[in-house]
């Protein structure tokens, strides 16, 4: 049985990642292809409690050292209960957000220890890198005003969220054969179609065998320099 492929999709408050990786997972399921819809943090039930903590707790709010750990804590739980599980199944997950958001929010927005954060997302994800990773792009003034309700991290100033989106420009030219830029002004439907275009490469093969071996995750293009 051949792995699946892991598809994140990122980006600034209300940028259309939750729609985006919806519909995606919808048009891999019309070609035939076993797909999965996740989040984080969250994913699994004992990640899903920790999002709580993460995003709603307003009365003792995490510092920031404490959000780090929390999001690793969530995600190492969801990476083993989840994740890896479905790719070796052959099942194809597709996550709304992953390590990328830990390094834009809390590395760079947040100001916390690079080596440390870094070192903490590789213990937490245990070689789980993307095959290809979507950032939507949006001035922050615009994806706000997108927000309705708004939790703990969206109520954040408009500098760091300058900050978080500055962040994701900055990593996707770091990778860019792995990382994706995709403008997200515009109709959803227009938003859907820059998507599926720049992911084509991958979905050529979808629903045919493909790669029957676990790539080796510990080279240059999935590390998190």
């Amino acid at each position: 049985m051949s792995r699946g492929r892991f598809i994140t999709f990122e980006g600034v408050e209300g940028a259309g990642k939750s729609t985006h990786a919806r519909l995606f997972v919808e048009a891999l399921k019309e070609r035939g292809v076993k797909a999965h819809l996740t989040r984080e943090p969250g994913g699994c039930p004992l990640a899903e409690k920790i999002r709580a903590l993460i995003l709603e707790e307003r009365e003792d709010p995490p510092v920031p050292r404490a959000e780090l750990l929390l999001m690793q804590a969530a995600r190492a739980q969801h990476v083993d209960r989840v994740i890896l599980p479905k790719l070796e199944a052959g099942v194809w997950v597709v996550s709304d957000r992953f390590y990328h958001s830990t390094l834009a929010y809390q590395m760079f927005a947040r100001g916390l220890d690079p080596g440390f954060t870094r070192a903490a997302i590789e213990y937490a994800i245990d070689g789980a890198h993307p095959d290809a990773t979507v950032i939507l792009d949006l001035p922050v003034e615009e994806g706000l005003a997108r927000q309705g309700e708004r939790n703990r991290m969206e109520d954040e100033g408009r500098a760091f969220h300058q900050a978080v989106r500055e962040a994701f420009l900055s990593l996707a030219a770091e990778e860019p054969q792995r990382i994706h830029l995709v403008d997200a002004s515009g109709s959803v439907e227009e938003v859907r179609r820059r998507v599926m275009q720049t992911l084509e490469p991958l979905l050529k093969d979808a629903g045919r065998p493909g790669r029957e071996e676990v790539a080796d995750r510990s080279g240059e293009e999935g590390s998190l320099r």
